[in-house]
């Protein structure tokens, strides 16, 4: 395999423009220049068009093929295995040829630090996916090179000042694996006024390895075994691998380590930088919450354990680096996240895996029917009755422990190819429940498939960029209702949304939703402090509503399981409001339409209570019976509307 000769990008890790690496046929790579154009500018230029984008038009289409899975652990060794192992050269920058080109406008640096092992590959299952969204950048340690770990630390600097120089409004995403962690930890603390937003991968092992084997009473022959077999752990596959194992090699590694350790240890403190810690089930040196100890210190830290995946969490086959980051809401192309502009679309590989495999037991447990309705009146089951084109805003009844959510989510995604916004309490982002929010669950696949913190601003913004965005005015009153509120709204009663609406010419779609009371039963509930000091940190959620809805007790309902039954929508007929600019400054018109609207939702949610009694397949044993006759994938009939 053919690499670039053995330069240092400069000035500041920059090669001149022109100086390529030659290409391998499948596992090439280029080198990292001033090709790059000026980011700011070309923000500049394209900041008024970007605004008004839908995220198709973006560059990035909804189910697009991130290539994800393309690439596999047996890929990755066999580039290992072209790499050179001791070519005498210093380390070095390069961007993997497989990333392409970013699709998506205006995209954020990022730059990946490897581990002990120096290769600069571990990303390689990652590289596609990331390249539509990220300029990305590797950096390439060989074997013999023996650069101290001050002198990587400035290799690392020069190329932040640079880019941070070029463009002092983008952001550059770092990723450190083990030794990369405490490179990327370092530059950030002696950078703290470059805007840098880190994704450290089980950065609590080089603490473990370095610096508690001593203090345990280990000796070196101890700690060297130790870290050889982590070593061997990820290089076991690759023949020719014996040149990182060599005794002198692991023990210049150690050493390395164990000066980084110390070195990022000593300067956590200082790290202003928003920060992504994600650890891996097998963690054999120390418990979990005693390795991490020291990463409390972070000011805007994140942490999310992936329990049941290897130590080489880059190479595990399901674990897809860029939903991570999505799912956080880490990803952002300016000084300050935009849910709304930043948001990118989910893809084939990601819909596949949350709706389509996570979620599938829950899919088909609840077997969900969708009706909509045609501009003529007449029901017809599927979409067929809503617009293909936005701005469009849907509004209905909140089902008990929003059990319709991923539901709605998957069916526009399967039958429209069209993401929906569903706006959502703010609770759902909050960093502040502990260890829920600790393992990557149901909060993050939210936010991955379109969730948006429900506010008038985000609002305005879906309805600017024509969006399908969902509503539920009854918000978490309707979600956690008592005993015997089923299927009751709880409205607001100032008809905010339809004002905005009317602004935009906005398509309403009022939309019933029924079968909660066919899964569980509410028995009791928990009350807790009022909704307003219940979120004294969120303080937009209901805090401008008035009377018994906005001063209302916030409780947790227990409930009991029942013999799973059916869930089934009705879209209504849509509410045209395009030249209707009179509802904005007109208080009796835009309550009536309110008025109008919420009396649809009603009628929606009773012609499906009384339809659902005609469905011969309501209950999950008629289902079963007739999926085992006509197959697992077979559409199961419903009531004739």
């Amino acid at each position: 395999m053919f690499i670039a000769p053995h330069t240092i990008l400069h000035p500041f890790g920059v090669n001149l423009v022109g100086q390529y690496l030659r290409r391998h046929t499948r596992f090439g790579f280029r080198a990292s220049s001033a090709e790059s154009v000026n980011w700011d500018k070309k923000q500049e230029s394209s900041k008024r068009g970007r605004k008004n984008k839908a995220p198709a038009e973006t560059g990035l289409e909804v189910l697009c093929d991130d290539g994800f899975g393309s690439v596999t652990v047996k890929d990755y060794l066999e580039a290992v295995r072209d790499m050179p192992k001791d070519d005498g050269g210093p380390p070095r920058w390069f961007s993997p040829v497989e990333c392409g080109r970013p699709v998506v406008d205006n995209t954020p640096l990022l730059l990946f630090l490897p581990g002990t092992d120096g290769v600069g590959m571990e990303l390689i299952l990652h590289h596609k996916s990331l390249g539509m969204v990220f300029e990305v950048r590797c950096l390439h340690i060989a074997v013999s090179d023996r650069t101290p770990f001050g002198g990587l630390l400035q290799i690392v600097e020069e190329h932040i000042k640079y880019e941070h120089a070029l463009s002092p409004n983008r952001p550059i995403f770092v990723i450190g694996d083990s030794l990369g962690g405490c490179l990327a930890i370092s530059a950030a603390a002696c950078n703290p006024k470059i805007d840098l937003v880190l994704i450290l991968i089980n950065p609590g092992e080089p603490f473990k390895m370095a610096m508690v084997s001593f203090q345990n009473g280990h000796s070196l022959q101890e700690a060297l075994q130790k870290f050889s077999d982590s070593l061997q752990s990820m290089l076991n596959l690759i023949s020719g691998s014996g040149d990182i194992l060599r005794m002198d090699n692991v023990v210049w590694k150690l050493r390395l380590l164990m000066s980084g350790a110390a070195y990022a240890n000593s300067r956590l403190h200082a790290v202003q930088a928003e920060v992504l810690l994600l650890a891996s089930g097998n963690e054999n040196l120390l418990p979990m919450g005693e390795a991490y100890e020291p990463f409390k210190t972070l000011k805007n830290c994140k942490l999310r354990h992936f329990r049941n995946q290897g130590h080489n969490l880059l190479m595990e086959y399901d674990f897809n680096l860029l939903t991570v980051i999505k799912g956080v809401n880490l990803y952002r192309r300016g000084r300050k996240r935009d849910v709304v502009i930043d948001f990118l679309p989910p893809t084939f590989s990601e819909f596949k895996k949350t709706l389509d495999k996570d979620y599938k037991p829950l899919h088909q447990l609840l077997s969900t029917v969708m009706f909509s309705t045609l501009e003529n009146g007449k029901i017809v089951r599927g979409l067929a009755g809503v617009p293909d084109k936005g701005p469009t805003l849907f509004v209905g009844y909140h089902q008990l422990l929003p059990l319709e959510k991923t539901s709605i989510v998957e069916g526009f995604l399967k039958e429209k190819k069209t993401i929906i916004r569903v706006l959502s309490n703010q609770l759902l982002f909050s960093e502040h429940f502990g260890t829920l929010r600790q393992e990557f669950s149901l909060f993050d696949s939210f936010s991955v498939h379109g969730a948006v913190p429900i506010s008038p601003t985000n609002m305005y913004k879906m309805f600017e960029r024509k969006e399908f965005v969902v509503l539920y005015p009854g918000g978490v009153r309707e979600a956690l209702h008592r005993k015997g509120e089923g299927y009751q709204l709880f409205w607001p009663e100032k008809p905010e949304f339809v004002r905005m609406a009317a602004r935009f010419g906005v398509t309403i779609i009022p939309f019933g939703c029924v079968g909660e009371d066919d899964f569980m039963e509410v028995y009791h509930y928990m009350p807790l402090d009022g909704i307003k000091s219940f979120n004294e940190d969120l303080p937009n959620v209901r805090a401008t509503v008035t009377g018994e809805d906005g001063n209302q007790a916030l409780h947790v309902p227990g409930f009991l399981p029942k013999v799973p039954g059916r869930l089934y929508f009705l879209f209504g007929k849509p509410i045209e409001t395009r030249g209707m600019d009179n509802l904005v400054s007109d208080n009796k018109q835009a309550n009536d339409l309110y008025l109008h609207t919420k009396s649809e939702v009603e009628n929606l949610i009773s012609y499906l209570k009384r339809k659902r009694e005609e469905d011969p397949y309501r209950s999950i044993v008629s289902r079963t019976l007739y999926q085992a006759t006509w197959g697992a994938s077979a559409q199961v009939p419903t009531f004739e509307p």
